[in-house]
This record gives structure tokens, sequence and C-alpha cells, in this order.
């Protein structure tokens, strides 16, 4: 198995989009999924923080789950 070493080397915007054309293909659409990914993440992340401000539509108890769940088994049994 083959060492990794990580190397930072800063470049810019311009030198990254010339690096990426450079490279294959299937090579770009590697990098196209992962810049996705990347985007899909931060929208989701922001939109669960979105759900999780907003107030509960409704306070849910036990006991209207229960109520539910013999209503919908009592008309089970009854079909």
């Amino acid at each position: 198995m083959m060492a990794t070493d990580m190397v930072s080397i800063p470049i810019t915007l311009e030198q990254l989009i010339t690096a990426v054309q450079q490279l294959q293909p299937d090579e770009r659409a590697q990098v196209a999924r992962a810049l996705l990914l990347v985007d899909l993440r931060s929208d989701l992340t922001a939109l669960i923080q979105e759900l999780y401000a907003q107030p509960p539509v409704d306070d849910i108890t036990d006991d209207n789950i229960m109520a539910e769940i013999k209503a919908v088994r009592q008309q089970a049994h009854q079909t």
C-alpha cells in the first residue's frame, strides 16, 4: 500500500479552472460530481436548519397517536 502525504499549494481560481480543463472528460466529470455534492450538502444543511427553526405545526400527543392507530386497526378489521 502506498503512503500519501498531503501537500498544500495555493492557486488562483483561474489556475484551478485551467487545471480542470486539462483533465480527461471522466476526470472532469468526477470534479463536477464533487462540486455538486458540496452544493447539495450545503443546500440540505440550510433546509434542515430552516425546518428546525420553524415551530411545530401542531402538538400531537401519544394519546392522539394511539387513538389514530386504534381507529385504523378497527377499520382494517371491518373490511
